[in-house]
């Protein structure tokens, strides 16, 4: 195991709250919570369901209060805040570890000369969580009950009861829960042991992470039913929480299962790598596996299934920006190009107006397409796919689909984005919509719109052009028309360059005249496959962008000498979003500094030393996977999401990249 803790974490409820473990589905379901067993968030519970994968998120199952009795003693083995700051019980003090057995969090629990051991995880493909507990030492039976708290709500949302009944009914092994009559039952299983129906709410949960982000801090639960069971010395009980009547409840066929998944995912992963590569080190094999909980179902109009990437957890759906972005490194890099194909084929069935979809609303609306660079990077994420395949097929059934994108750039599509003749860069943007991925908007605030002409995604209109000149020579089509237009961007992309600073301006033909601000969006024009710029303007891009705004985690979203520059992420939305792009670190955006390091100074070993820091970063926060952001400001705390696709991703690709 590469994460291990014992009591110096886990018996220090400040650390043991702040590190959270995650366990999906591939179904965009997961489960999520703290080492120390307190819920901090709106978004941790046992089971939250996606009940129309990959979305509809339900918060079913929140969390199990576990008591034992060994000897003649009771020790509570739960933690509980309350909403007037009172910790009641501790149980947390006594976990003696707690460990990550690939994704699967493991507690172990020592009361007296007796440790009991829990383990957490989910089916794939099902809205289905396992929660077992095995006694390893004792010397006379355990006595272990369990308060099963439920809820029934959206997973951005709150619960306080007012007086809500649901309908709790028992079953064989367990019982049923319906929150209403519209409801989807789910249920609450055991393998062994007697089961209670009980309904008594529980009030005033306190939510600390929520109340730093500015929401609501306090949440009601149901305690909708009790399981008692007698373990002995070796013996194993199993919990099954499910949308599904007739869940399996043997635990260790189940354990097993998610064992060999793993593990074929690590097999993978070793045989995308060259023969003589050194092994790799623990802490990015377990990030070949925290890759894998990104990846889920999405049914596609009149084809089934098809693939797509879940942006982050515990709160974002699937992103067409940051699927693009992640595919590489989810897929490519760790040898799955069948996933890649399948997100891409997906994808490529909601291209409208030559535009990707920028995202799809958890409440099943019709997708979004508020993005100017997603479906410019859905021509590097097929560029990656065919350099690692050579799959003329796919290419040449995703080939009509590139056509018509680059034809509706030129002679423009929503939002304003179109080729501008004059020069051959893409314009983009209308006042009131964020379409780069610096996306942050509170109310009709767009804190960066960027509407001009924004240096990376011209870099990437750049790159496309001459990745279309040579998927079409590939298979045999014209592509000299896409040459023309590649060399009339790299002809007038010189106008992104400010001489004086020695940097690239960050946006061109705004509405108030180029942008000088320090940013890091050139440094795509460096680690693109096609970079816009001479060797001299890459180095100093580089050079620049690692004096100011590289970090241990990422780089900074704008220069810490700016007048708007915010170097701690936290408060409210309103001043949350208004520091997101202003100085926030973002992990994802390390992958490119060092793929942009690696080209100009050709030192694999020493691009590679840029991703070490990340090794210690894996045991904090999100245990087993990436943050999405980080203050600009020491020591950098880790904020946003817990496990981030994109970062993910890309410390994976440019992990691989520096190993020749």
């Amino acid at each position: 195991m590469y994460i291990e803790f014992g009591r110096e974490i886990c018996g220090n409820l400040d650390t043991a709250e702040k590190r959270e473990w995650l366990v999906t589905n591939g179904i965009g379901g997961y489960a999520s919570g703290t080492v120390a067993g307190l819920l901090t968030r709106r978004y941790h519970g046992l089971l939250v369901a996606a009940l129309h994968p990959p979305l509809g998120r339900t918060l079913l199952l929140a969390k199990l209060d576990e008591t034992v009795l060994y000897g003649d003693r009771y020790y509570p083995l739960h933690t509980n805040r309350w909403a007037d700051q009172i910790v009641s019980p501790h149980g947390y003090r006594h976990i003696e570890s707690f460990a990550l057995e690939g994704t699967i969090p493991l507690w172990r629990f020592a009361v007296a000369d007796a440790l009991l051991e829990k383990r957490i995880w989910m089916q794939q493909g099902a809205n289905t969580t396992y929660i077992q507990y095995v006694l390893r030492r004792a010397t006379q039976p355990l006595h272990l009950t369990l308060k099963a708290m439920v809820n029934y709500r959206d997973y951005h949302s709150d619960t306080h009861s007012n007086g809500w009944q649901m309908s709790i009914e028992q079953v064989e092994q367990g019982i049923c829960i319906t929150a209403d009559s519209s409801a989807t039952p789910f249920y609450l299983l055991s393998d062994q042991g007697n089961a209670s129906p009980v309904h008594n709410w529980y009030y005033n949960f306190d939510l600390a992470v929520e109340r730093y982000r500015g929401l609501n801090d306090r949440e009601d639960h149901l305690h909708a039913g009790t399981f008692a069971v007698k373990l002995n010395p070796g013996e194993a009980v199993t919990f099954v929480a499910s949308t599904e009547k007739l869940a399996d409840l043997y635990g260790e066929t189940a354990l097993k299962l998610r064992h060999t998944q793993e593990q074929k995912l690590t097999e993978l992963w070793q045989s995308n790598r060259s023969l003589d590569a050194q092994e790799s080190p623990a802490w990015i094999n377990h990030l070949v596996l925290a890759a894998d909980q990104f990846i889920v179902d999405r049914p596609v109009p009149e084809e089934g299934h098809g693939k797509t990437i879940i942006a982050g957890y515990p709160w974002f759906s699937d992103w067409g920006r940051d699927t693009m972005i992640s595919l590489p490194g989810l897929t490519i890099a760790t040898g799955r190009p069948e996933v890649a194909r399948a997100i891409l084929r997906t994808f490529a069935k909601y291209v409208n107006q030559g535009m990707l979809p920028n995202r799809f609303p958890d409440a099943g609306e019709q997708p979004e397409y508020n993005t100017v660079d997603a479906t410019l990077w859905f021509f590097e994420a097929i560029r990656a796919y065919d350099n690692a395949t050579n799959d003329d097929n796919f290419l040449s059934e995703l080939f009509p689909v590139l056509v018509d994108i680059i034809y509706w750039h030129c002679r423009g599509t929503r939002y304003g984005i179109h080729l501008d003749p004059t020069d051959g860069l893409l314009y983009a943007g209308v006042t009131g919509t964020q379409l780069t991925w610096m996306d942050a908007k509170v109310g009709d605030w767009v804190v960066t719109p960027r509407i001009g002409k924004p240096i990376e995604v011209n870099a990437l209109w750049y790159n496309a052009l001459r990745t279309m000149a040579k998927f079409a020579r590939q298979l045999g089509k014209p592509h000299q028309e896409y040459e023309a237009m590649a060399d009339r961007t790299l002809a007038r992309f010189s106008r992104f360059w400010n001489e004086e600073r020695g940097y690239c301006y960050d946006v061109i033909d705004s509405p108030d005249g180029d942008d000088a601000a320090l940013r890091p969006n050139q440094i795509f024009a460096v680690s693109l496959p096609e970079s816009s710029l001479t060797p001299a303007q890459q180095k100093s891009v580089v050079e620049v962008c690692g004096r100011m705004l590289l970090t241990s985690h990422g780089l900074r979203s704008l220069s810490p000498e700016h007048p708007q520059y915010q170097g701690i992420y936290g408060g409210n939305q309103y001043q949350r979003d208004g520091a997101y792009h202003q100085g926030t670190v973002w992990g994802w955006l390390l992958g490119s500094f060092v793929l942009a390091h690696l080209r100009v100074y050709k030192n694999p070993q020493q691009a590679r030393q840029f991703l070490a820091p990340m090794a210690n970063h894996l045991t904090v926060h999100g245990v087993g996977s990436l943050s999405e952001i980080f203050d600009g400001d020491a020591p950098m705390t880790p904020r946003g999401c817990t496990a981030q696709a994109w970062t993910v991703a890309e410390v994976l690709r440019a992990w691989l990249a520096t190993e020749s």
